[in-house]
């Protein structure tokens, strides 16, 4: 067993203020790790720019090129919350390749991270809430294209339910969405999951790990899937911004516990997208995020 973790150090400039934590969050997450020990030098790759027909296996031919072309419409660009540039186009196209070559690894037995990624408000055909392209999306697809996987589960922590992930597998049989998000956070209007929770207002750690545990064994045990991608936002927590719920620390750590572990004693390959944190303090956002680090490497290190 081990771990090996994406990390696509591509800075991006101008970032807008709502989202500056959000985006200075990865460099330091990585210098954290490496720091703490968590992960070694030896663990991290860097991703290069992935290749196009497997985004295209995805996305429309029409939305992608309009990205690379840079001619998304101003309105477009406020939907997607990013000024849009070169660099940032660029990034994501890492980011994509970042999860994909995660989906590789983990079939060889172990779990794979990105430090990024969980882009799940992206469409087929267009981009919203920080998400331009949907990487866990275009993993999966390539998956089930080169035949190494049947049976996928999306399992989709963020406080925001995964909409566009939703859009994108609505009609595969082979791809499923699961989603337990803020009853009333963004997206105002919800597309339909396989599964979908939603978790009301102001929900702490007893009643939302008591569901998470309840529904997922369910979901492992019914479906049965031979691949797991897991969306481990950490805007769950009561200190966010953007989050309506409750839950500690130790609560969105033992949420991640509980995914994590469940992986590991099916024996099934994990890849984990980091999602969403946008607590004031970004202590409070790379001790979370840290957290799920911290247990993939306890449990598949």
């Amino acid at each position: 067993m081990s771990v090996r973790v994406a990390y696509a150090p591509v800075y991006v400039h101008p970032v807008p203020e709502n989202h500056r934590f959000p985006m200075e969050k990865y460099h330091l997450l990585h210098r954290q790790l490496l720091f703490e020990g968590t992960i070694a030098p030896s663990e991290f790759f860097e991703p290069e720019i992935i290749q196009t027909e497997h985004v295209l296996a995805v996305h429309t031919s029409e939305y992608f090129d309009k990205l690379l072309q840079l001619q998304c419409t101003p309105r477009e660009q406020r939907v997607s919350g990013f000024i849009h540039s070169e660099e940032l186009i660029r990034r994501e196209l890492t980011i994509m390749e970042g999860t994909r070559l995660c989906a590789e690894w983990a079939l060889s037995g172990g779990m794979a991270l990105n430090i990024a990624g969980g882009t799940h408000h992206a469409y087929t055909d267009r981009g919203e809430g920080f998400c331009l392209l949907n990487d866990q999306a275009i993993a999966a697809q390539w998956l089930l294209d080169q035949k190494l996987a049947k049976n996928i589960l999306i399992i989709d922590l963020d406080v925001h339910q995964g909409n566009g992930t939703a859009e994108i597998f609505s009609n595969n049989p082979q791809v499923f969405t699961f989603s337990m998000h803020g009853a009333s956070n963004y997206p105002l209007k919800k597309e339909l999951s396989d599964c979908d929770i939603a978790v009301p207002d102001g929900t702490g750690d007893m009643v939302y790990l008591n569901l998470l545990r309840e529904q997922l064994v369910y979901l492992l045990e019914t479906m049965k899937p031979d691949f797991i991608f897991y969306q481990s936002g950490v805007d769950v927590l009561a200190t966010d911004t953007l989050g309506k719920l409750s839950l500690t620390l130790d609560g969105c750590k033992e949420r991640d516990r509980i995914v994590i572990q469940e992986a590991k004693d099916r024996n099934l390959p994990i890849v984990c997208s980091m999602g969403g944190g946008y607590s004031k303090d970004i202590r409070i956002i790379l001790e979370a995020h840290a957290n799920t680090f911290r247990l993939a490497h306890y449990f598949f290190g």
